[in-house]
C-alpha cells in the first residue's frame, strides 16, 4: 500500500491534469517507444516553440484525468504514452507530432482530442495539414478585403468615367 504521500502526489498530479485537458483546445497521444534521447529531444524542443505541452504521465493516472474530464480513452491508454497538450492553438500538436511521425517511423500517434471531441488518426492527419492559425486569418482578412477594394474599384471607375466625359467636354468647346 503506497505512503499517504505518495497518493496525495498522485492526486496532485491527476487534478492538474484534469485542468489542463478541460482547457486544452486539442491534445494528442502517441507512443514513443523507440525514440532515441536525441529524437525525443528534438521532437521536445519542436513542440515548445509551437507552444504545445508534451508531457509522460502513467497511464492510469491520465485514464483517472481523462474520466474526470469527461473523456474515455482507456482503449488507446496501453503502452507507454507521451501527450501533447495546446491550450492556445488547436493544430499545433497535430502538426509537430504528424511531422515528426513522418521523419521518425517510431514515434506512433494513437488518438486526439480536439475541442472535447475524440478524433482518430485520420483526424489527426487532417488537421495536421490545415493551414496555420496566422495563414488562416490572412485568408479570412483578404476575403474581408476583396469586396472592399472592388466597391474603391467601381467608386474609381465611376470617377474616371466622369474626368474622361468632362474632359472630351473641354476639348468639344476648345475646338469649337
Amino acid at each position: 500500500m503506497p505512503s499517504n504521500k505518495i497518493l496525495e502526489q498522485k492526486k496532485q498530479v491527476v487534478t492538474d491534469l484534469t485542468e489542463k485537458i478541460k482547457s486544452a483546445q486539442s491534445i494528442v497521444l502517441a507512443d514513443y517507444r523507440g525514440l532515441t534521447v536525441e529524437q525525443d529531444t528534438e521532437l521536445r524542443n519542436a513542440l515548445r516553440k509551437a507552444g504545445v505541452e508534451y508531457r509522460v504521465v502513467k497511464n492510469s493516472l491520465t485514464s483517472l484525468a481523462m474520466k474526470e474530464s469527461g473523456l474515455e480513452l482507456d482503449d488507446f491508454l496501453v503502452g507507454p504514452t507521451s501527450m501533447a497538450i495546446s491550450s492556445t492553438d488547436a493544430v499545433a500538436p497535430a502538426k509537430v507530432l504528424s511531422e515528426f511521425a513522418k521523419k521518425f517511423e517510431k514515434l506512433e500517434l494513437k488518438v486526439g482530442v480536439v475541442e472535447g471531441k475524440v478524433i482518430d488518426l485520420e483526424g489527426i492527419k487532417a488537421l495536421a495539414e490545415l493551414p496555420s492559425r496566422e495563414v488562416l486569418i490572412a485568408k479570412v482578412l483578404g476575403g474581408f478585403n476583396a469586396p472592399i477594394s472592388g466597391f474603391v474599384n467601381v467608386l474609381n471607375g465611376n470617377m474616371r468615367g466622369l474626368v474622361v466625359a468632362l474632359n472630351a467636354i473641354a476639348e468639344q468647346k476648345a475646338n469649337a
